[in-house]
């Protein structure tokens, strides 16, 4: 799984493991293989390629996929601040969740430092077993730093979600969770968190709790913790850049409606 892949464009030392699962496949008839063919070959002969994402944040990758596509490629991400500024305030409150969103951890959070808080989830999509869970349940407990953790109603592989009550009774006092809270979601990859962005640490999929422990009290408490923060900060003012009057993604917005949009409403 640490093999090397030398043959992907703007993707330099991407490892097997770093993959989805379903590209690793060695079944052709595997069924999101074959949808993600039908995608690129639909997409080859579309008018314009529309991307969740901004420039500067994978710019190597966007200048790669330019010189495969012979369509437009506009980026408008990150998309949930750039309709915070575009949407009537009407629609404000119509959320787009797989999950029903629990707002309590929001006044939790308020109720604490800044930058004090240790925040888990492992998405919509990852499942693991219920030894894996435990595992992360005590590493966090053994941390001693307040927690709020994002635990899905199907996050173990066929079996619920139970913690040992004396994790519970020890995390009480510092920890909040949830079945899921309002978040927004970009589908990202450990290889470039950890090794382009800066923001991320790999933790092996074999978790142990003093795994877990380690890299919880090294990301609030040590050096590497200390720029990643930073880095995060970095990327969110980008971010922010992208979407203000000006920036590539409302830019981008714009040349859609112009270039692609209205063009097509012409008889």
């Amino acid at each position: 799984m640490d093999t090397l892949i030398d043959w992907i464009p703007a993707m330099n030392d991407i490892r097997l493991k770093d993959l989805p699962s379903f590209i690793r496949t060695t079944n052709p008839n595997e069924f999101m293989v074959k949808y993600i063919i039908r995608l690129i070959k639909a997409t080859s002969t579309g008018t314009a390629l529309i991307l969740n994402t901004f420039d500067s944040l994978e710019h190597n990758v966007l200048e790669a996929l330019s010189s495969i596509f012979t369509c437009p490629i506009y980026t408008i991400g990150p998309l949930h601040l750039l309709v915070k500024k575009t949407q009537p305030k009407t629609l404000s409150s119509i959320a787009s969740n797989l999950w029903i969103e629990e707002f309590e951890c929001l006044q939790w959070l308020d109720s604490k430092d800044s930058k004090s808080v240790v925040y888990v989830n492992f998405g919509s999509i990852t499942a693991m077993s219920s030894e894996q869970l435990i595992e992360f349940a005590w590493g966090l407990a053994n941390s001693k730093k307040p927690f709020v953790w994002i635990i899905r109603p199907d996050l173990v592989e066929g079996d619920s979600a139970v913690l040992p009550s004396e994790f519970v009774e020890e995390t009480r006092e510092r920890s909040l969770i949830s079945n899921w809270c309002p978040q927004e979601e970009q589908q990202t990859n450990c290889k470039f968190l950890c090794d382009v962005w800066g923001s991320g640490m790999e933790i092996n999929a074999n978790v142990q709790r003093d795994d877990v422990e380690k890299l919880v009290r090294e990301l609030m408490d040590g050096e590497k913790g200390h720029e990643m923060r930073n880095k995060a900060m970095e990327w969110k003012k980008k971010a922010h850049e992208a979407t203000e009057l000006g920036g590539s993604s409302l830019v981008n917005l714009d040349n859609i409606i112009k270039e692609v949009l209205v063009p097509s409403l012409k008889p």
